[in-house]
């Protein structure tokens, strides 16, 4: 019987549209997200350089467009995270262990909180008993450092863990480790959909 849920972020909870970002890039006059810049990306990610650092990095590639065009830009893929799916996890929070890891950064964590409020964010970090965000703990997904940081800090059992994200790298190294797991596909399916996929059953809500 499953007793923990592993969600993910972006696409389960908030929306994303990678292809804002990326025409967004285009228009201050990135030519291509090139190995340097996904090296920059993962840099940040990770927690080796800070937003700054990597928005004077992305810089480089764009000198005729300031820091703040950049973050701008680089945000403009983060989209909405609506009441209902908060709703439905607070519920499911009252029989739940639950916790977030989500691959993200600290420009992407600090557009959610001033878009949400302190009020919606303080709401939804409530949920859970723990929130690990890749540049804070120092690995990102899929290396199984990741989700081993989860079942060492807390002693979750893979076997009675299910693990939620949208892209199925991820999923794949869960499953590997004896997670059940559910991918997710943003744009198709929701996350309060969940019962309707008969993984957990809605008897133990």
């Amino acid at each position: 019987m499953i007793n923990t849920i592993i969600f993910d972020f972006g696409d389960v909870f908030i929306d994303k549209d990678k292809q804002a970002r990326t025409n967004a890039l285009v228009n201050l006059g990135l030519k291509e997200w090139d190995n340097a810049l996904q090296e920059l990306e993962h840099q940040m990610e990770t927690g080796k350089i800070d937003g700054e650092a990597f928005l004077k990095g992305v810089q480089e590639h764009i000198p005729g467009a300031s820091t703040e065009q950049i973050k701008q830009a680089w945000n403009a893929g983060i989209g909405e995270f609506p009441l209902y799916r908060l709703e439905f996890l607070q519920k499911l929070s009252q029989t739940y262990r639950l916790f977030l890891l989500s691959n993200t950064d600290p420009i992407h964590i600090e557009k959610f909180e001033q878009d949400a409020g302190a009020s919606f964010y303080s709401d939804f970090y409530q949920c859970f008993e723990g929130i690990y965000f890749s540049h804070e703990i120092g690995v990102r997904k899929p290396d199984e450092e990741a989700y081993y940081y989860l079942i060492n800090k807390h002693e979750i059992q893979p076997k009675r863990t299910l693990f939620i994200d949208d892209k199925d790298f991820n999923t794949r190294t869960a499953e590997k480790l004896g997670f059940r797991t559910w991918t997710l596909k943003a744009g198709e399916e929701d996350v309060t959909g969940l019962f309707d996929k008969k993984i957990i059953s809605l008897e133990d809500v």
